[in-house]
């Protein structure tokens, strides 16, 4: 991060201000326009939209902007942009489609509504930054397809527990250490939270009830560490992740000695989750060096004798990061987490209670489903349904409890953009491994 804030400065400098457009006035898009508009100087918040106006215009004041020009076309807000009066709109897609802007922040906190955005970004020439793992979990590889056919970059941000682990997994692959978990750090996990039960906390930290839901149901943390295997390859140990508990801190021995190094190797590396450790907020990676001179120097700098050593972050920054993601991406052509490897994981929708015939889910966070993470080939093989196109789909069948539903159980809602692009998907990663295949073929 030391060479991008150097970046930003230089085009500050060179009266090339970055103009980013965020699509979403959430929790999240508000953060991260006051931090664009106060705190980091050679860029700015060109457009903020929102399909409830008023909710983008709170944004801009919230950031300490009263004076905002409302727009209604692509063309409106290339006119704004030149004027460098800061502009709202209540069409998403205006962000992407208007000359001047630089990059699109993706804020929505949406799967269907998101992906039209980031589709709309990429066809633009625009890098799409993604603050959604729910988009990226559900559509990632085949938006990432997208992105690099299109020669943009396609990217989910800084700051969330993802890009946190992948900046250190990356760290760890460059001084010669073999990544083999790459980890979160949780404190709670409750399948059966629902709006209701997390109303309180919700309204503490003025976040949605269901995003509350998904933090504390397991959904969320299922998406981040799709994201995360998406990324390295690495896949689950077992459905749901193992989620071991261990009450200590995360680089205690103790911890480490949960682990069987030989089978992290055998399965080429897992993403997962500890739960009740300590530093709560952080994120790790547990990594393997056999040369005993290695790891005597590894001893001396206390890192333990090995040969599993745990490098850790203790927080992560969310939205303090994102216009450092927004850098990388447009300055450097780098992107903080994106799903190079594929489709490596899904996130199947699972049952909260008992479901009836006819009745219609209501997506994560909610109350009739929570997300545990599988490994692609077996949510492939057994028709398990991605909990990211679960909202609106009927049931066809009764469903019971923990049961992890399949495409055959129900309906999906007509004409989504997000079925079309996970056919895509498939298609794509058949094609993958139909080439691999054949590759295989070929050196025997």
């Amino acid at each position: 991060m030391i060479i991008v804030d150097k970046a930003i400065l230089e085009r500050q400098a060179a009266g090339k201000t970055i103009k980013v457009g965020i699509a979403g006035a959430g929790f999240m898009g508000r953060a991260v326009a006051r931090q664009v508009v106060n705190w980091v100087p050679g860029m700015e918040v060109a457009v903020i939209a929102s399909r409830h106006l008023e909710g983008a215009v709170a944004a801009y004041e919230q950031a300490g902007v009263v004076d905002v020009e409302r727009v209604e076309s692509p063309e409106e807000l290339e006119d704004a942009v030149r004027r460098g009066s800061p502009a709202v709109t209540d069409d998403l897609l205006n962000v992407c489609r208007a000359e001047g802007i630089d990059a699109v922040i993706e804020a929505t906190a949406t799967i269907e509504m998101g992906a039209r955005v980031v589709i709309e970004a990429i066809e633009h020439g625009r890098p799409a930054v993604l603050v959604n793992a729910e988009l990226d979990g559900t559509v990632g590889p085949i938006l990432h397809a997208h992105a690099e056919r299109a020669g943009v970059v396609y990217t989910n941000v800084d700051g969330d527990q993802p890009a946190a682990e992948l900046n250190l997994y990356r760290f760890v692959r460059s001084i010669g250490a073999t990544p083999l978990l790459c980890g979160n750090i949780k404190g709670l996990i409750d399948h059966y939270r629902t709006p209701e039960t997390q109303t309180g906390f919700a309204a503490e930290w003025g976040i949605q009830p269901y995003m509350a839901t998904s933090f504390a149901d397991g959904t969320k943390i299922s998406f981040e560490q799709a994201v995360v295997a998406n990324a390295t390859g690495m896949g689950v140990a077992q459905r749901n992740m193992r989620g071991l508990r261990y009450e200590g801190h995360v680089d205690d021995p103790e911890h480490l000695e949960m682990y069987d190094v030989d089978e992290l190797r055998d399965l080429g590396g897992i993403v997962d989750y500890v739960l009740g450790a300590t530093p709560g907020p952080g994120i790790f990676v547990l990594a393997a060096y056999d040369d005993p001179a290695q790891q005597h120097l590894l001893d001396f700098y206390k890192m333990g004798k090995g040969p599993l050593y745990c490098l850790y972050t203790p927080y992560h920054l969310c939205h303090l990061e994102v216009p450092l993601t927004v850098a990388r991406a447009l300055l450097f052509q780098d992107a903080a987490a994106a799903p190079t490897q594929g489709l490596v994981v899904d996130v199947v929708a699972t049952a909260k209670r008992d479901l009836r015939a006819g009745e219609t889910l209501d997506g994560y966070g909610r109350y009739t489903a929570y997300g545990q993470l599988e490994n692609a080939d077996v949510a492939a093989a057994e028709r398990l349904l991605p909990i990211g196109i679960a909202e609106g789909c009927t049931l066809a069948r009764d469903v019971a409890k923990d049961e992890v539903l399949t495409y055959d159980d129900l309906a999906l809602p007509p004409d989504r953009l997000c079925d079309r692009l996970r056919a895509e998907q498939t298609r794509l990663v058949v094609d993958r491994v139909g080439r691999r295949a054949g590759a295989a073929a070929t050196d025997l």
